[in-house]
């Protein structure tokens, strides 16, 4: 009997146990914000470019991994506590600060209560006053390019696209209509027009949502313009 008992007793500590470990409160603290430069925001494509944060001391090494989303809009929940975020390399249509060869820079949050943070990065391109309207059976879009990196890390342009789609999800993988411009085929970066041809939609809709999309050479993700809602 005693030693039932004492079996009993150990079952019951397990279980008090893991009901402690089970009901620490959840992260409920948001860290919110946008990719941006000089107060832009940076289009990027949704899910596609990545975010790290670190909890130095806590006892957890691995990262707390976040995307953007297509306005370059982030949204996280934390615990209060200090936090270090970096963009992993060779990701992103932008510029992060790197320490050393291969060490990428940290930025420093100390998040206490729910806080609002714009994350600064440096654009190699952007895309500027793009109207993008319908007429005859197409989409028509007019812009310019401004080159923002002129330096040694400065980069050609690849190609452009324009692209459209029934969603608002608009990039090379959401698209039902694309039209695209070798980078060696522009003959300036001012007064750039493009068209596509909008293509039957099923079910039928009078509308599509169109962004331009910039991709540089070397760089696997895109830079947009903002997307833009067209009725036809």
């Amino acid at each position: 009997m005693k030693i039932k008992f004492h079996y009993i007793l150990l079952l019951a500590l397990f279980a008090a146990a893991g009901c402690k470990k089970d009901n620490y409160d959840a992260p409920s603290v948001t860290l919110k914000g946008r990719l941006v430069y000089n107060g832009e925001a940076i289009n990027v494509e949704y899910d596609k470019v990545p975010f790290e944060l670190y909890q130095p001391g806590f006892g957890k090494t691995g990262p707390i991994r976040g995307t953007f989303d297509q306005d370059g809009a982030y949204s996280t929940l934390l615990f209060n506590g200090n936090y270090k975020l970096t963009i992993p390399a060779n990701q992103g249509p932008f510029i992060w600060k790197e320490v050393g060869p291969g060490k990428r820079d940290t930025l420093a949050i100390n998040v206490s209560g729910n806080q609002t943070l714009d994350i600064d990065v440096t654009p190699y391109y952007l895309v500027r006053n793009a109207a993008i309207a319908a007429a005859s059976g197409k989409v028509n879009a007019t812009f310019s390019i401004e080159k923002v990196v002129n330096d040694a890390n400065a980069k050609n342009i690849e190609r452009v696209s324009l692209f459209i789609n029934k969603t608002q999800f608009v990039s090379g993988t959401d698209q039902i209509a694309v039209t695209e411009l070798a980078g060696g085929n522009i003959p300036s970066l001012s007064n750039i027009i493009m068209s596509v041809n909008i293509p039957t939609i099923t079910p039928t809709q009078n509308y599509v949502f169109a962004r331009v999309g910039i991709k540089i050479e070397g760089v696997e993700d895109l830079i947009f313009s903002p997307l833009v809602k067209v009725t036809f």
